[in-house]
This record gives structure tokens, C-alpha cells and sequence, in this order.
């Protein structure tokens, strides 16, 4: 009874400081700064959409640049900001598009059909595939992986790896396709995308034979524990990082959307703490603000208290 509950209470109570009071800071993306460079490089869009830039080629994963469906956005909230660091027109050729479920706020429709044209294959958990035929995408374009495979293009593997979630976008499609994490393997740079996720033992698991990571991007975590079966507290974050044997993290899965919670701050905040007392290393930079992987200089700026 305590997901209803709050649920209804997340409805009809108010909670101030759900929301940003102030705007939130954007930096703008200059692709001469990504682009035809070796060093591989990232940014953080929000929430869960992550740029990536490795071995010369693009990769997008979980790209969200709209509000959500009406119905889904009751929950979570709209956009904090609707400005983007790189406007969909901007995008370069994405070689690599990545999705690791098909919950709204990381396969948005509206998105998915705007950046298209500037990807050249749609790399899916199982399942997921079907859905992107009914949207428009052709089938040549869409590689579609079970947990420990491998799809490997352009001297990168991009491996499908467990995660404890769920799926579905109805209630009547609910785990009908497969949810999952990835690992991303140049040869030179490790890289983990979290997706959703509760904290198991998969982690130690996938950092024992993947790891280390020269970067990891963990799912945030949600601020209240009914959701601990499907999604992670702050603290199991910074422990999943240990399992992974990340070298530093980068936050995902906040900054955007309200979701359940009732400080859009706690997350982060709570994360950090948490990290301090594990000497867990962490960059947070600003939406849009560009990352060196394997730098030893990371953003680490509290913006959002700015």
C-alpha cells in the first residue's frame, strides 16, 4: 500500500523545493570542442541522455529532449528547462544510438523521431527492436541484444548487461521486452551505462569480468525507498560504483523530471555525501558542460546550489 499512497500524496500535496526556484545552468555545446579530436569526451544532457565521443565516433544513449507523454508527466513533472545544450538540428551523425529500456523517460517517441535521421544503427535490449519498426525506424538499422552479448562496430563493443528493473509503457505490456545496462569497450576506455536499476549483485558481477571502468554513469538513485526493488537510494549508487570498480561516476537520472521526489536536490546531495565517506570519486558537471574521460580534471562544481 505504500506506493499508492504516495503516489496519491505526490498528486495532491505541494512540495516547494520539488522543482528548481532559479534557472538552471545550460552550457552550450561547441562540436569543434568533441568533434575530430582522439581524446574521448562527454556531456550530460539531463536526467539520462548522455553524448559520448570515443575512437572518433558518436555515441547517444537514452536521448529524452522533450516532456514527457501528458499522463506519464503527471508523475514525474515537466521539464525543468526546456533548452538543450545542442539543439537536434545541431547533432552530428550519431553512429551508435543506445537504449537501455523503453520506459517514456528514456525511449521518448517525439525524440526518437526528431534524431532519427542522424543515427545509423539503434543498438536495443531484446524486444525493444519492435517497437522502433512500428515508430518508422527501417529494420537494417536496429541491433537487438539479450544479456552477455556483444555488438562490436567501429573497434568498439557495446555489450547488453543485467539490470533489476522493468518494462512496458502501458499496463498491459509490462516486461514484454528486456531492460539492461551497457558496457561500452574501445580498447583504451571502459565505459558503464547504468540505465534503471536497483542495486544487486549483478554489479560485482559485471565489474568482476568488465571492469574497471574509466567511467561510470549511475543511475542517481530515488529519494524514497519503495522503489528500492526497481530503482536505487543515493547510497546503494555509490556502492554499486565499488562493485563496477568504476575509477570515477558521474550521476545520471536527475537534474530534469520531479519523478518521486519531493527535493530535486536530495539525490545528488545525499550521493555525494555518501561518496565522501567511501572515497568514491565523482564529477557533476553542468548540463551541457563537456567531460574528459580519463582526465584527472573532472567538473565538480555544486551548480545547482549556485
Amino acid at each position: 500500500m505504500k506506493l499508492p499512497y504516495f503516489l496519491f500524496k505526490r498528486l495532491v500535496c505541494r512540495y516547494p523545493n520539488s522543482r528548481p526556484h532559479r534557472h538552471i545552468p545550460i552550457e552550450k555545446i561547441n562540436l569543434a570542442d568533441i568533434m575530430n579530436v582522439k581524446t574521448p569526451r562527454c556531456v550530460w544532457f539531463g536526467h539520462s541522455t548522455v553524448f559520448i565521443q570515443i575512437n572518433g565516433k558518436t555515441i547517444l544513449c537514452d536521448p529524452v529532449f522533450y516532456n514527457l507523454f501528458w499522463l506519464f508527466s503527471i508523475f514525474t513533472g515537466r521539464r525543468f528547462t526546456e533548452e538543450l545544450p545542442l539543439s537536434i538540428k545541431e547533432f552530428p551523425q550519431i553512429d551508435i544510438l543506445l537504449l537501455s529500456h523503453d520506459h517514456y523517460d528514456h525511449m521518448d517517441y517525439r525524440s526518437i523521431k526528431d534524431i532519427q535521421y542522424h543515427v545509423q544503427k539503434f543498438c536495443v535490449p531484446r524486444g525493444v527492436g519492435a517497437r522502433l519498426r512500428k515508430w518508422g525506424i527501417k529494420k537494417q538499422k536496429i541491433v537487438e541484444l539479450s544479456y552477455g552479448n556483444t555488438f562490436s562496430e567501429f573497434g568498439i563493443n557495446f555489450t547488453c548487461t543485467p539490470n533489476q528493473h522493468f518494462s512496458g509503457r502501458s499496463l498491459f505490456d509490462r516486461n514484454k521486452t528486456l531492460w539492461c545496462s551497457w558496457v561500452i569497450d574501445s580498447g583504451k576506455i571502459k565505459i558503464f551505462f547504468s540505465g534503471d536499476g536497483a542495486y544487486g549483485p549483478h554489479f560485482k558481477e559485471i565489474g568482476s569480468q568488465y571492469g574497471p571502468f574509466d567511467l561510470v554513469f549511475m543511475e542517481c538513485g530515488q529519494e524514497h525507498e519503495f522503489s528500492m526493488n526497481v530503482h536505487m537510494v543515493p547510497e546503494k549508487a555509490v556502492q554499486a560504483n565499488i562493485d563496477l570498480q568504476g575509477k570515477i561516476m558521474l550521476p545520471i537520472h536527475w537534474g530534469i523530471f520531479s519523478q518521486s521526489n519531493t527535493d530535486w536536490t536530495q539525490q545528488i546531495e545525499r550521493l555525494l555525501k555518501q561518496a565522501q565517506l567511501m572515497s568514491v570519486k565523482v564529477t557533476t558537471p553542468k548540463i551541457g558542460e563537456l567531460v574528459t574521460i580519463g582526465s584527472n580534471n573532472y567538473p565538480q562544481t555544486l551548480w545547482w546550489n549556485l
